[in-house]
């Protein structure tokens, strides 16, 4: 059988990724022990071989070309595959090291995600961590993350879906605004209020509002308000803190407002309802040491926080104030 690889080749990769991670042919001579004209003919060679250009040099610098970027991406995975199985080989995998890019949207990365990073890392100091927050899709070959934090389970059956939590979600609003505009004491009574929606990203579409009726059913409340945001929830938020109107959110991102008298929830009664998150990886790639240790620390720490009593916020008593 021909071999696909001559070590001449893999080497060229791997200066061509040592040269786009430290952005210079010069830099990563030197981190490589090489020559800048050494590193200049390998990746020459790498570009013949593929046909097309991964570099655009000037007298000043060299940047990667799109074709370029796409190829690093996919090489630096391969790369930290195989270091990666050479330390699980060697018995070295006990201690997880290299670079973890993780994507997490803005609401789970901000008020869930962060505060956990440090655990993490005196745990782990030999993984570098990358975090990208934002409520976009991941392609995790073209962004070459490593692991995303979304809401739901995705429709992508290529992915792996660890859930992490059911987040229970609640209405707010600030005590000025109630006080001026009454409590509402169901969910009928809510369309005589100012709501504040929360516009997907994915569709485009408000997200419905999720209740639980006295009898125990699930209600979704769809509806039409002329007080929308898009792309970031704690928007929302804010805007129903400043006394803009009332907001669904979820109790965990919430909490702080209510502690500090900005918020407070109406309709417990009616409360009970949750969204998941998953923490999301590709089936087909090998389960390095530090994706493993990030998601079981994760999950462990996820699961081991305060209950769901113990996150749940007081709520509004008829006249707007907060009961114990």
């Amino acid at each position: 059988m021909s071999r696909t690889f001559d070590p001449v080749q893999l080497g060229s990769i791997e200066v061509f990724c040592k040269a786009a991670e430290l952005g210079g042919f010069t830099t990563a001579a030197e981190s490589l022990g090489l020559t800048p004209a050494s590193v200049s003919r390998s990746i020459a060679r790498l570009e013949a071989r593929l046909g097309v250009r991964l570099f655009v040099r000037t007298t000043r610098s060299v940047r990667l070309t799109s074709d370029g970027e796409l190829y690093r991406l996919q090489c630096q995975q391969a790369l930290d595959q195989i270091a990666e199985a050479e330390r699980a080989l060697t018995g070295q995998q006990s201690a997880p090291q290299g670079l973890l890019r993780v994507s997490v949207g803005t609401v789970y990365g901000h008020h869930r995600l962060m505060p956990l990073l440090p655990g993490f890392s005196a745990a782990f100091p030999g993984v570098e961590l990358e975090v990208s927050v934002s409520n976009r899709n991941v392609d995790f070959v073209e962004d070459g993350h490593d692991i995303a934090i979304r809401l739901g389970e995705p429709p992508d059956s290529r992915l792996v879906a660890r859930k992490l939590e059911d987040a229970s979600v609640g209405v707010f609003a600030s005590p000025q605004y109630l006080a001026q505009r009454g409590v509402p004491r169901t969910v009928d009574e809510l369309r005589g209020h100012e709501l504040i929606q929360f516009v997907l990203p994915s569709t485009g579409r408000p997200m419905p509002w999720l209740f639980r009726s006295p009898e125990g059913q699930d209600v979704d409340l769809s509806f039409k308000s002329r007080r929308r945001v898009h792309e970031d929830v704690l928007a929302g938020l804010g805007w129903a803190a400043a006394g803009g109107g009332l907001f669904q959110i979820y109790h965990f991102v919430a909490q702080d407002l209510v502690h500090a008298g900005r918020l407070v929830e109406v309709l417990p009664a009616a409360a009970g309802r949750s969204r998941p998150f998953y923490v999301l990886y590709p089936q087909n790639r090998h389960l390095s040491a530090r994706v493993r240790a990030f998601v079981d620390h994760l999950t462990a720490a996820v699961g081991a926080g305060p209950g769901l009593a113990a996150l749940r916020p007081e709520s509004a008593d008829p006249a707007g104030r907060t009961a114990a």
